[in-house]
C-alpha cells in the first residue's frame, strides 16, 4: 500500500462486541486498515494512542444550533465546535429555528449557516399541518429526516393534528424516512399550565406538574399506533419517563420500526436537583422524580431505548435565571458534555465502553441510514473517531464551553473520561483537548451517504392518496337507484 495520510498507532479500538488493540490507517478521509501495528502502511503523519481508546465518533440525533434566527443563543459554528470538543462527529439539527425549516427557502438559509460546521450533519425538516404537502420537496432539497413537535417547545410551533400525522406518515412510509417525534400531549400540558399559573404556582416544580408522565404515555401510544398502521418509521425524542417504556417494548415486539433516545439529564438528574438549579434545569420533557432514573438505564441496557442524544438547546444565562419558572427558556447546552458524563458512568461500571459505543454511535448510525459509512471503525468507513482517555479527570466548567451559552446544570460536576482528539473524515477538529479552529467548515451534510433500509409501508389501500380516486365498480352518485326510491323491489 502506498503512503497514507495518517496512522494512529497503539490504541484500543472499541466496537459493540469487543475491544482490540489495533492501529488505524486513514487516507483521504477513509479508514483503509485496522490491525496489527506492524501491518500498517507508512504515513505522512503518525500519532501514538498508547493507553487510549478509539471510539467511533458519537452521532447526536438531537441538537438545536439556533441558526438561523437566534445567534445570541448559538450559531452553527459555535454549536459544531462544542460537538467537536465533545467527541461528536455527526449531528442532526432540529427545525425550530427562525424561520422554521419547513420550506425550501428556510432550508437553504440553514444549509448556508451550516457551511461553518466543524462536524458532519443531517437536518430534520419540520413536519406539521402547514408543511405536510412539502415533505417530498424538502427531502429533494436536502433534509435527511423530519421532526414533529407533538408536544410544544421553544418556538411555539403548533402541534400537528392527528389527521396530519396520519397523512404525513402515509407519505413517508413508502420512502422509508424516519420522523422524530417530541411526544407529549400538548392539550394536557396547556390546560394544566394555565391552571397552575392561575393558582400562582411559579416555582420550579410547577413545570413538572404541568407535564405529567401521562402526557408522554398518551403521545407515544398515539404516534406508535399511527406508525404501525402506515408502516412509517418513527423516533421518540428525549424519552424521560419510566412509565411509558412498556409502550416501546410492546411496539418493538410487534415489529414497529420505532427507535428512541434518552439524554444524560434524565438518567443522572431528578427533581431533587431542581431545588438547587431552578430554571437552569427547565427543559421539555421535564426532569422527573428519582424513580425514573434507573429504569432508563435499564432500558438502554436491554435495547428498549436505542441511543444517547443530548437535546442540546442553549439559551443565555439571563433567559435561564428569571424569577418565574414559566419565564425561563427550556433547555441547556449538552453536546460538549455528553461524552465525559457518560464515560464517567462507564468508569463507575454502570455499563461498558462497548455498550456506550452501541448507544452513542452504532444505533444512531443504523437509525438514520448511515451505518457502515459511519458508526464503526472499519476499513471503508469514514474516519470519524473520538480518541478517549478514560483516566483523565476534570470538572465541568460552563465558562469554558464552546457554546455561546455559558450556563449549564452540569457546572462543577466531577468527571473522569474525556475525548482528547476528535477526527471527522480523517481531519482533526479537536486535538490535544483544543478546538482546531481552521477546521471550521469541514463538516458536510450526510444526505449524500444516507441509505435507509427498504421501506415497509402497510395498509396502503387506506392511504389518503388511494381514497381520493373512486374505486372501480363504485356508483358515481350516492342517490339510490330508481327502483329503490319507487319501492318496486320485492
Amino acid at each position: 500500500m502506498s503512503q497514507v495520510d495518517l496512522v494512529i498507532r497503539g490504541g484500543k479500538v472499541v466496537s459493540p462486541d469487543h475491544i482490540i488493540e489495533a492501529s488505524v490507517a486513514i487516507d483521504n478521509g477513509i479508514i483503509v486498515a485496522v490491525g496489527h501495528d506492524d501491518l500498517m502502511p507508512s504515513a505522512r503523519e503518525e500519532i501514538r494512542a498508547d493507553g487510549l481508546y478509539l471510539l467511533p465518533g458519537a452521532i447526536d440525533s438531537h441538537v438545536h444550533f439556533r441558526d438561523p434566527g437566534y445567534p445570541n443563543k448559538e450559531t452553527w459554528k459555535t454549536g459544531s465546535a462544542a460537538a467537536a470538543c465533545g467527541g461528536v462527529t455527526t449531528v442532526f439539527e432540529m427545525p425550530n429555528t427562525n424561520p422554521a425549516t419547513g420550506t425550501v427557502e428556510a432550508l437553504r438559509m440553514k444549509q448556508k449557516a451550516a457551511e461553518s460546521s466543524y462536524v458532519d450533519f443531517g437536518i430534520h425538516g419540520l413536519f406539521g399541518d402547514d408543511t405536510v404537502d412539502r415533505l417530498e420537496e424538502l427531502l429533494d432539497a436536502g433534509v435527511t429526516s423530519f421532526k414533529a413537535f407533538v408536544g410544544n417547545t421553544f418556538g411555539n410551533l403548533p402541534a400537528p393534528t392527528d389527521g396530519c400525522l396520519l397523512e404525513g406518515f402515509e407519505k413517508l412510509a413508502p420512502l422509508g424516512i424516519r420522523t422524530v417525534v417530541h411526544a407529549e400531549n400538548s392539550s394536557i400540558m396547556a390546560r394544566r399550565q394555565a391552571k397552575l399559573q392561575a393558582a400562582g404556582r411559579n416555582d420550579p416544580f410547577a413545570h413538572l406538574a404541568a407535564r405529567p408522565a401521562v402526557a408522554e404515555i398518551e403521545a407515544i401510544g398515539r404516534v406508535v399506533t399511527l406508525a404501525e398502521w402506515t408502516g412509517a418509521r418513527v423516533h421518540i425524542a428525549h424519552h424521560s419517563s419510566a412509565d411509558s417504556l412498556y409502550l416501546l417494548r410492546e411496539a418493538k415486539r410487534r415489529g414497529v420500526d420505532v427507535t428512541a433516545e434518552t439524554c444524560p439529564q434524565y438518567m443522572l438528574m431528578n427533581v431533587n436537583d431542581m431545588s438547587r438549579l431552578g430554571g437552569i434545569l427547565r427543559l421539555n420533557p421535564p426532569i422527573r422524580e428519582a424513580r425514573h432514573n434507573q429504569p432508563l438505564w435499564d432500558a438502554l441496557m436491554d435495547g428498549t431505548i436505542d441511543m444517547i442524544a443530548t437535546d442540546h438547546a442553549p439559551h443565555t444565562p439571563e433567559e435561564k435565571t428569571r424569577e418565574s419558572i414559566w419565564d425561563c427558556d427550556c433547555g441547556f447546552p449538552g453536546v460538549e458534555t455528553q461524552m465525559p458524563l457518560m464515560l464517567t458512568e462507564i468508569n463507575k461500571e454502570r455499563a461498558t465502553l462497548m455498550d456506550y459505543v452501541r448507544w452513542s454511535s452504532v444505533n444512531p448510525a443504523k437509525a438514520w441510514g448511515l451505518y457502515g459509512v459511519k458508526g464503526v471503525i472499519a476499513a471503508g468507513s469514514h474516519a470519524d473517531i473520538a480518541i478517549v482517555d478514560m483516566d483523565k479527570q476534570g470538572v465541568v466548567n460552563q465558562g469554558k464551553l464552546q457554546s455561546v451559552s455559558k450556563i449549564s446544570p452540569w457546572n462543577g460536576r466531577v468527571v473522569k473520561g474525556y475525548p482528547i482528539h476528535t477526527l471527522v473524515r480523517g481531519r482533526f477538529v479537536m486535538r490535544d483537548g483544543a478546538l482546531v479552529e481552521d477546521a471550521a467548515g469541514w463538516g458536510v451534510s450526510v444526505k449524500a451517504v444516507q441509505k435507509m433500509p427498504t421501506p415497509k409501508p402497510r395498509n396502503t389501500e387506506t392511504y389518503t392518496t388511494a381514497i381520493l380516486t373512486r374505486p372501480e365498480g363504485a356508483p358515481v352518485s350516492a342517490r339510490p337507484s330508481a327502483d329503490v326510491i319507487e319501492g318496486t323491489l320485492p
